[in-house]
């Protein structure tokens, strides 16, 4: 695949998770398509991903499931 930052044919896309909100508005959102690119280090997400994490953080309750998650204090 073909980096949008550097050009180079070194990007590949690959799934991670990512937290949106604090306490009791905090949603995880799970398999996100980000793109990686190895020669320039960098990450980015399609703007169709993008759009897609918005609709999802709007319609929360229609595609959240709760889940009990432990937490710990860094402090």
């Amino acid at each position: 695949m073909i980096c949008e930052i550097c050009g180079k044919n070194s990007a590949r896309r690959k799934q991670v998770d990512r937290s949106y909100g604090k306490r009791e508005n905090l949603m995880i959102i799970e398999n996100i398509p980000v793109i990686k690119c190895s020669a320039c280090g960098e990450s980015y997400m399609t703007a169709e991903t993008l759009h897609e994490i918005e609709r999802i953080k709007l319609q929360r309750q229609s595609f959240a499931v709760k889940r009990n998650i432990p937490v710990a204090d860094f402090c």
